[in-house]
């Protein structure tokens, strides 16, 4: 739907880690991105439709305001604050 084989390539080696960065430390942070790039959650509405009602100001992150339910949305399997604290642990050899 949105993929250009060029750009994608390059992109998953950054997300992943693989490729060649100037910056080894960068931490690839997804809600960051879609608050920048999807500020109105335009993107989310379309493919997540439990969430077509959200305000924009929690679509991103809507089991953070308590707007629904928990069954009705879950919590993110990763919780980011935690990874990037092991990351940081582990590149500095204190894992």
């Amino acid at each position: 739907m949105d993929g250009d084989v060029a750009n994608n390539v390059g992109n998953w080696q950054w997300v992943a880690g693989t490729g060649i960065d100037t910056r080894p430390n960068r931490i690839f942070n997804p809600m960051v991105q879609a608050k920048r790039l999807d500020p109105n959650g335009d993107y989310v509405r379309r493919y997540v439709p439990e969430l077509t009602e959200v305000e924009a100001v929690a679509i991103h992150e809507p089991w953070k305001l308590g707007l629904l339910r928990p069954a009705d949305y879950p919590e993110p399997i990763v919780d980011h604050i935690e990874a990037v604290r092991r990351f940081r642990a582990a590149r500095s050899g204190e894992a």
